[in-house]
């Protein structure tokens, strides 16, 4: 088995499942990776059925093992000829119905560039625009305490990375919706020729702009009011992420600073056995007790970045659910600018129809001082407008069940992002107070141990 399998065993809390225990879970529907029946509809009635790989009652975490086995920096040429230093990172996959049957294959394998993990997410947010698209990791560390290096080809940096790139696939693999999609399995089982078949389905130029997207906030009448207080707890929620991220890292700085002074009590204990009998033991004893708690803080504040990284996810989920937010703000705007368009085709009709004008045009003074139009023109002029306002109902109906669908599946996958968040942040926070409970108790503990010493004189 490959090592990168081992490693996959390592349990990260708030994680989807990376063991073969918690993927056991995940089969007996103790995590969101199980699809129900309205599930299966929903990804039916998706406009790209053609990219699914539909299977009701299964996610793709079922049917495959999936590990970010291991990080390897490389050097090569970019699209503009320049060397270039990167990181790419070997997927690996395994049949599950290989592991049932107790066959041991060795896994598929492939690398992939960050890169290419962030051109599958945009394929993702565009083609599935009501559902809050897991994140990636961070692409260069934030929110660090000041002795941890920010540079992103850092050894520790990128291990993090791969774990985080590992959650991602894990998460999107344990999707009811996302994980049947088929650019999903091309990226994970085909190495070459992946993008092309991404870009061969116009993604792209479904994305809608930032621009379209901003006027649409500041100018729609009557968003749901669902959606309208998601996005704001979506704010609320990156705001006091934020905030407790950036009050960890200083408390870590804080932290770093007592342990690290601590070494000062062992060299000032070792420095004094030497002039001292009766008591060199127990102060040479009770030096090298300080030595090791101070130097056990730069373990203790690694692993805690693991604990960061949760957290840090959900601050990249907040944008995620933001995203579904606008995406409604944009289909609402659209139906009530196509709603206005249809009652002012219908008003210019009953205008020319009856002869009588509503409002103050400059076509209506015209006509008042040069007279009406000629039956002709004006019969022409007509069935020009049943014809726009026909195509103007349609363009309402469109937009109405557009609107329709994206409200429904979305606040669907809101609640099943909800139940995640509620799970992942309990777990994480009530971790990380263990581990600050472990910290405490090691503290002690040397002092425990400095009181016998000293005892021992």
């Amino acid at each position: 088995m490959s090592e990168g399998w081992n490693d996959a065993l390592r349990m990260r809390p708030g994680s989807p499942p990376t063991s073969g225990k918690q993927k056991r879970m995940a089969e007996d529907g103790k995590d969101d990776s199980v699809a129900t029946d309205d599930d299966s509809d929903l990804t039916a009635a998706d406009g790209s059925l053609n990219n699914t790989m539909v299977e009701e009652g299964s996610t793709l975490l079922r049917r495959m093992e999936i590990c970010v086995a291991e990080a390897e920096k490389r050097s090569g040429k970019n699209a503009v000829s320049m060397q270039e230093t990167f990181t790419v990172y070997l997927i690996e996959t395994r049949p599950m119905d290989a592991v049932a049957e107790g066959r041991n294959p060795a896994p598929d394998s492939l690398w992939r560039r960050y890169s290419e993990f962030e051109l599958l997410r945009n394929y993702l947010i565009v083609t599935y625009p009501y559902i809050v698209v897991p994140p990636l990791p961070e692409k260069r560390a934030e929110f660090v305490w000041h002795k941890l290096s920010a540079d992103n080809m850092d050894p520790d940096f990128v291990e993090r990375r791969r774990v985080g790139l590992e959650n991602f696939l894990l998460r999107v693999a344990s999707h009811p919706v996302l994980s049947n999609d088929k650019i999903l399995y091309h990226f994970l089982t085909e190495e070459h020729g992946w993008k092309e078949v991404v870009y061969e389905t116009g993604f792209q130029a479904k994305a809608d702009s930032r621009l379209r997207a901003l006027s649409a906030t500041f100018r729609v009448r009557n968003p749901d009011k669902r959606f309208m207080e998601m996005k704001h707890y979506s704010d609320e929620l990156q705001s006091h992420t934020s905030q407790l991220l950036r009050a960890r890292a200083r408390v870590a700085d804080r932290l770093y600073g007592v342990y690290k002074v601590h070494g000062n009590y062992g060299r000032v204990f070792s420095e004094w056995s030497a002039i001292e009998k009766e008591m060199g033991d127990g102060l040479q004893s009770a030096g090298h007790h300080m030595d090791a708690y101070a130097a056990s803080i730069d373990d203790i504040l690694e692993e805690e970045e693991h604990y960061a990284d949760q957290l840090k996810e959900y601050l990249s989920y907040a944008e995620a659910l933001r995203a579904v937010c606008r995406k409604h703000e944009l289909a609402q705007f659209e139906l009530e600018m196509a709603s206005q368009d249809l009652i002012s085709k219908k008003q210019q009709r009953e205008e020319l129809a009856t002869g009588i004008v509503r409002t103050f045009s400059f076509k209506g003074m015209t006509n008042k001082l040069f007279g009406q139009e000629a039956p002709e023109q004006r019969e022409a002029k007509l069935k020009l407008l049943e014809e726009l306002i026909t195509e103007g109902e349609e363009t309402v109906k469109e937009k109405t069940v557009e609107c329709e669908e994206h409200v429904e599946r979305a606040w669907v996958d809101m609640q099943r992002f909800k139940e995640q968040k509620d799970k992942d942040l309990r777990e994480a926070l009530i971790n990380y107070a263990v581990m600050q409970i472990s910290m405490c108790k090691k503290g002690i503990q040397v002092w425990s141990n400095a009181k016998e010493c000293f005892l021992k004189m």
